[in-house]
């Protein structure tokens, strides 16, 4: 990382900021005095790293004047951020400290320096994790080659929100000042590939391509570059992914004012929801000193949307929390990542749009859960409270053991519209799908309906009562109000459609009937379901 200075100095001659939408102060609580830079934000918003340089309370500013330690500030339930803080002793133990990632599941982050069991070894990056005392040692991640590629004068890193992919920006050619954009893979090993140019769709050969940051997306790419085309000397620049391979990019774009402006515009980080990022300048600062700020994007400068599910995970029988490992894999592809939940039970998932997702958690001494979470069709920004319920070795948890019979139950399309069916007649409609953790009908779910809609027009005088049931993932007020919201979803179209709305009792049973055990995928899919039970003939 460039010492502050050289873009505060840059930054002061910015002027006026462009565009309509303005940059907005953290504020006093977060802005000092001294020159901030390099924001680094939680998957959540909730939970801000950042670097300060100068301050006279940092680590080793009696040997450096310029030295920079990384502060943080927790948001609170106003929205307005906390009082600053330093981190531990573990996160600034050099001259030159930075925060470079936090993991979504707020539990690992990425910091400056290479350390062995905590002991400082040279350049590199090294994890450090939460753990119930505080932050761990830092520890090195063994990066093939690094120290012969990385003979620059200033350099970073960033790695994606799946902890299997790591940008870095370097240069081969020693004390060099123009960088270039580099990404290291995490095999299926636990080994780290050789860090590889991400190819001239990004990189130039004359400009500085520095701190890239890639969205929750996995896809969308910011970095700085001093290249033409913008509107300063460093500036913000947009590109996405086309491929797997990492190094076919669409043509970079800057971004427009007021993110770009005459100065020097770098360190671009946002969080999961794409709306803002942040980033610092000097720009309405009353010292002229660098601020942190955060501004508004326009549609066209926004990643593609995500889902962050967060939850607890709990003991089954007794709702202790559990300190569990969730990995997630697209169907059709490999392994995407994996998180952490805290020593508290709580956890924090970003999963791009675009597929389906198998999604394996896993505990000592707990069986494993497995479940699939369907992303197929992209959808906005979205929030999903999940409790996930683990069951120890050995143990079973029995909901109702009187639940419903699968063989009491016919299915709607072995019936026709001219069947005449008998009280207490359970019928499964099997083809009813809902948006994930939501009661939003899919448009798959139409023809499904309308046999139901024909069956009871052919049958005037049939009542029915409409039961919606779940799987036990999630809490269990949750599921109950999932499933009744479900079922007035179904009762509304049927209604819509002709269907006089004193004839359907709707009921939402939440996960008090299951047919088969929750502790399978399979069990818990037929688990998931819509049926009617026919009260009068």
């Amino acid at each position: 990382m460039k010492k502050l200075v050289i873009p505060a100095l840059a930054l002061m001659v910015s002027g006026t900021v462009y565009g309509q939408t303005p940059l907005e102060n953290l504020g006093s609580q977060v802005n000092s005095a001294y020159p901030e830079a390099r924001p680094t934000v939680s998957a959540d918003g909730k939970l801000l790293y950042f670097v300060v340089e100068g301050n006279p309370k940092n680590t080793n500013y009696k040997n450096d004047k310029k030295a920079q330690d990384v502060w943080f500030s927790e948001k609170a339930a106003d929205g307005t951020w906390g009082q600053a803080q330093q981190a531990p002793p573990v996160i600034n133990a050099l001259n030159d400290n930075a925060v470079f990632w936090i993991a979504p599941d707020g539990n690992r982050m990425m910091i400056r320096g290479a350390f062995d069991n905590g002991k400082y070894v040279g350049r590199g990056v090294s994890m450090v994790y939460k753990e119930a005392g505080g932050w761990s040692a830092p520890q090195k991640l063994d990066i093939p080659g690094y120290e012969q590629l990385s003979k620059d004068m200033y350099s970073g890193a960033f790695m994606a929100s799946t902890g299997k992919t790591i940008l870095f920006y370097l240069s081969e050619e020693k004390n060099a000042f123009v960088n270039d954009i580099y990404v290291s893979h995490l095999d299926t090993d636990g080994k780290w590939s050789k860090p590889e140019s991400i190819g001239s769709d990004v990189n130039t050969f004359e400009y500085d391509e520095i701190s890239p940051f890639l969205a929750a997306d996995n896809v969308t790419l910011y970095f700085s570059s001093n290249r033409k085309g913008g509107a300063g000397s460093h500036d913000i620049w947009m590109t996405r992914r086309l491929d797997s391979t990492w190094k076919k990019w669409s043509t970079p774009v800057a971004l427009k004012a007021p993110v770009n402006s005459k100065g020097w515009d770098a360190y671009f980080a946002l969080d999961a929801t794409g709306e803002y990022a942040y980033m610092a300048t000097s720009e309405g600062s009353a010292n002229n000193q660098p601020d942190l700020v955060k501004v508004k994007l326009d549609d066209q400068s926004k990643p593609n949307a995500v889902v962050l599910m967060f939850g607890k995970v709990l003991h089954a029988g007794d709702n202790t929390p559990v300190n569990a490992t969730f990995y997630y894999d697209k169907i059709g592809g490999g392994n995407e990542g994996n998180i952490y939940s805290n020593p508290d039970g709580t956890y924090k998932m970003v999963l791009p749009y675009g597929g389906k997702y198998v999604v394996k958690t896993t505990a000592d001494s707990f069986n494993p859960l497995t479940d699939t979470i369907d992303l197929t069709n992209p959808d906005g920004y979205k929030e999903i409270h999940r409790d996930l319920y683990l069951t120890p070795e050995g143990y079973i948890r029995v909901i109702d053991p009187e639940g419903g019979k699968d063989g009491d139950r016919k299915r709607m399309d072995e019936i026709s519209e001219d069947d005449i069916l008998e009280e207490g007649e359970t019928v499964s409609l099997d083809n009813i799908l809902f948006v994930f953790a939501k009661h939003y009908i899919q448009a798959s779910s139409i023809e499904e309906l309308n046999r139901l809609v024909r069956l009871m027009k052919a049958n005037p005088g049939m009542h029915i009562e409409l039961a919606a049931h779940t799987d036990w993932i999630g809490s269990k007020s949750d599921n109950l109000k999932l499933s009744k919201d479900r079922a007035t979803a179904v009762k509304e179209y049927l209604v819509g459609h002709g269907i006089e709305a004193a004839r359907i009792t709707e009921k939402g049973y939440g996960e008090s009937k299951p047919l088969m055990s929750n502790l399978t995928e399979e069990g818990r899919r037929q688990n998931r379901r819509v049926e009617f039970t026919v009260i009068k003939k």
